[in-house]
């Protein structure tokens, strides 16, 4: 018995000791991970940081996201934490969870709760967003826009809600677009076709010999019109909310088609006036007689004279008493618009804009909606509340009678009527347009070694002046979002009447797309102007890098001081160099601009990277 005894207390030792070795052991393991580094490459398990942020529970401490490590020397960023995985999606200034935490009080009847509405600099997320389980490099351009990889977007439900209207279908691995819409279940093409020929354009060509080109798509869904106007020379804005279809835009943009995420609520669109000569609403859910026809107003501002509003919708053929109210007041109240009716056929009409003041002028006084006050700026749009007024034509687009835009693609190197508005003259758009073709070829030339004609498809420049870094383009199978600073000159106009599309924007906030959406970012100068702002670089570089595809570019153009600390954040944030270089070989030798090309690492998270096995 004494030595059975003593044999179980030797096995329970042993056990206690095994016991303390594997405590010890893990103590030892953690504390030398504290000090590495926020993600590791290849096979390793990758650490995660930043469990909670500011949409989590109210009273956590959310340190660990804000932190940072530094080297000895303190100079290099040795890590950033990454973001918790449920953040996979996260877009900052339309965050669902920051509104509630902060208890902001917003009228969901006119859609406040999809406006912007961004947190201030303590209360941001600075980690960087992972990609979700099984992430793959998206599938290249042209064969994008009609599939995408499933894991990279892991959202079905629009495939089982949308199934009558073949909006997307799950086929294995990857999700397939046929070319479905809520009103054109047959295809996209058919729909364009129908829209053609009912406004009698020749060979039922919906580009009419170039003389539409910005089009804007409201309540776009996973923007298949936009994607199949692209065969016509047709760029068009395809516009939807974060709403119930919450990644109807980031389904757009990871299938190269551009898209921005925006809503009609109380705001004015972020687009000049005059901007689009087609606008397109195919049963997009949008009340337009709210507010005194207040989204009809918005609309009519960012059309141009003699622009179109094609309505797809059972309104337009008045099947029941419901929908004969609503179509009755709504063609009274854009008549009262000087809209006419160009075409109507089954459930689509097409209303006509005016093209010069005479019907403004000519209306009753006392008539609604009135006229815009003389002194009301119909181009400044950021952050401005939205009138219900018409806002009518400049003396020059009255005098002319339309926009005298020359038709696409001589749209692009003409200088259009506008560019006065600006003080600028033909030789300096012409010089614009010879020095970023020099710039861009110089670019190019110095990615040559890493890109291929189908790697790059979508591209943000985060700093456009009047829009010829993306004309020095036209040659290349890509798109160009043209951001304008939101204080700076109101050059966004001569964008459009470029031919080509943008917004305004100030990278002191984040931007309104999903994380992993772009290619490509030119940074012209723009480190050089948050600084003068009083933001924070390191903030911006996080956005950047939430934006940005794993394996996409950075192009930096800015001083060599802006450039040097860039540097320092490279191993923080998994980027590596491509190339430095001077401004000596292009045309202005005075210039001591550095380019500075990055690459965006690919890197999981040890969740993601076993599902990406």
């Amino acid at each position: 018995m004494r030595g059975r005894s003593d044999e179980n207390q030797k096995k329970r030792l042993v056990t206690w000791v095994v016991v303390l070795v594997t405590i010890c052991f893990v103590l030892y393991m953690c504390s030398q991970n504290h000090g590495s580094p926020a993600v590791e490459y290849g096979s390793k398990s990758l650490r995660k940081f930043g469990s909670s942020y500011w949409g989590g529970d109210e009273d956590a401490d959310d340190s660990s996201t804000k932190s940072i490590e530094y080297v000895d020397d303190g100079n290099i960023l040795k890590s950033i934490p990454v973001c918790d995985e449920r953040h996979t999606e996260l877009i900052p200034c339309l965050d669902k969870n920051y509104m509630f935490q902060s208890r902001l009080k917003l009228d969901l009847s006119v859609m406040e709760h999809y406006e912007r509405h961004c947190p201030p600099p303590e209360r941001r997320f600075n980690c960087l967003i992972p990609p979700p389980p099984g992430y793959k490099i998206p599938i290249k351009w042209p064969k994008s826009r009609d599939e995408v990889w499933k894991a990279n977007i892991p959202h079905t439900h629009l495939a089982t809600e949308k199934s009558d209207q073949n909006w997307m279908v799950v086929k294995g691995e990857k999700i397939s677009f046929p070319g479905g819409g809520t009103h054109f279940h047959y295809g996209a093409d058919k729909y364009i076709y129908s829209l053609a020929r009912m406004l009698r354009f020749p060979h039922n060509k919906i580009n009419n010999r170039g003389k539409v080109r910005t089009v804007l798509d409201v309540g776009c869904g996973v923007a298949s019109f936009g994607g199949y106007l692209l065969s016509s020379d047709v760029l068009t804005m395809s516009l939807a909310p974060n709403d119930v279809h919450q990644n109807q835009i980031q389904f757009a943009l990871e299938r190269g088609i551009p898209a921005y995420l925006g809503v009609l609520g109380t705001k004015r669109l972020p687009y000049p006036s005059r901007s689009f000569e087609f606008s397109h609403c195919s049963r997009c859910r949008i009340d337009w007689l709210q507010r005194n026809g207040i989204l009809l107003l918005e609309l009519d501002r960012v059309l141009r004279p003699g622009g179109y509003f094609a309505y797809s919708s059972p309104e337009a053929y008045a099947q029941d008493e419901e929908d004969l109210r609503i179509w009755k007041q709504m063609s009274a109240f854009v008549e009262k618009m000087c809209w006419k009716i160009a075409a109507k056929q089954d459930q689509t009409v097409i209303w006509v804009k005016p093209l010069t003041n005479d019907c403004y002028m000519e209306r009753p006084p006392g008539t609604e909606p009135p006229l815009c006050r003389s002194n009301d700026d119909a181009d400044a749009f950021w952050g401005v509340p939205m009138e219900a007024c018409i806002t009518p034509y400049s003396e020059q687009m009255h005098r002319t009678r339309g926009s005298g835009l020359v038709p696409w693609p001589a749209r692009l190197t003409t200088p259009p009527p506008r560019l006065a508005e600006i003080g600028y003259s033909k030789r300096m758009f012409e010089k614009d347009m010879e020095l970023w073709q020099q710039r861009v070829g110089h670019y190019w030339s110095l990615l040559s070694s890493k890109i291929k004609p189908n790697t790059l498809r979508n591209i943000m420049d985060m700093k456009t002046h009047i829009g010829s870094f993306a004309a020095a383009l036209k040659n290349k199978d890509v798109w160009v979002m043209n951001l304008v600073s939101e204080n700076g000159p109101n050059t966004l106009k001569i964008i459009y009447d470029r031919g080509l599309i943008g917004a305004l924007h100030n990278w002191c906030e984040a931007f309104s797309t999903y994380p992993r959406t772009y290619d490509l970012l030119h940074a012209w100068t723009v480190f050089s102007d948050i600084e003068k702002k009083g933001c924070s670089a390191e903030d911006l570089l996080i956005e950047m890098d939430r934006i940005l595809r794993p394996q996409g570019f950075i192009i930096v153009r800015d001083k060599p001081p802006v450039v040097e600390l860039i540097k320092k954040y490279l191993p923080a944030l998994h980027w590596e160099e491509v190339a430095t270089a001077d401004s000596n070989r292009e045309l202005e030798q005075y210039e001591d601009d550095i380019i500075f090309i990055i690459q965006k690492k690919m890197w999981y998270t040890s969740e993601s990277f076993s599902d990406s096995e």
